[in-house]
């Protein structure tokens, strides 16, 4: 890699979770005053709960979460992985800002607004995307364990699980909380640190 190039930053997410969308927009901020590069990938909260025990309210809403990482993983297989990150903004300024339902017409409108091929919907109802989006998701989980959840990032060799974070840190407050987890992520023999959540997701 080029001495003056962006150190690269991967982003595994689901479109489903309101904290991993949070995570997304700071981690975006950092971009815009850090020399790294974000790539983005597909991970599942569907595949990750799949064989557990999770209260039977929380299933229910896992069965619409198969449609959103499909139709990323049609976009990414027809466009590359750089059309993830326009998809993912759409898609979720969809759904957890206007409150979207993950409708056909939700899907199409997201994949249009990303410049992506609307026809693209159809892979939300298709299973045959579902042995891509675990192997993507198995590439994100393998690097940090199964006892987390999405966002999964790694940077430099090192994968954690979020920041979990709300609202989302603007300006030198992004770039600070950055310092500090890439810090704590890069050393060795770190596993956790972690407290109560007291708020709701704040999508300012």
């Amino acid at each position: 890699m080029p001495q003056d190039a962006p150190t690269p930053v991967d982003f595994w997410f689901d479109p489903l979770c309101p904290w991993a969308w949070i995570t997304s927009r700071w981690i975006l901020e950092v971009e815009r005053q850090r020399p790294i590069e974000v790539r983005w990938h597909v991970m599942s909260l569907a595949v990750l709960n799949e064989d557990k025990d999770v209260p039977e309210e929380y299933r229910k809403g896992l069965a619409e979460a198969w449609g959103p990482v499909r139709v990323c993983i049609a976009a990414e297989q027809k466009y590359g992985p750089e059309a993830l990150g326009r998809l993912y903004t759409e898609l979720g300024t969809r759904r957890h800002h206007e409150k979207q339902k993950f409708t056909r017409e939700y899907f199409e409108a997201a994949l249009t607004a990303a410049g992506l091929d609307p026809a693209l919907a159809d892979a939300a109802d298709s299973t045959a995307y579902d042995e891509a989006v675990r192997a993507s998701h198995k590439d994100g989980i393998d690097r940090v364990g199964q006892e987390v959840g999405t966002p999964v990032i790694e940077v430099e060799g090192s994968a954690f699980f979020g920041p979990v974070v709300s609202p989302i840190p603007r300006g030198e407050a992004a770039v600070k909380l950055w310092d500090g987890v890439v810090a704590v992520a890069s050393t060795d023999g770190f596993f956790e640190l972690k407290r109560t959540r007291t708020r709701e997701p704040i999508f300012d």
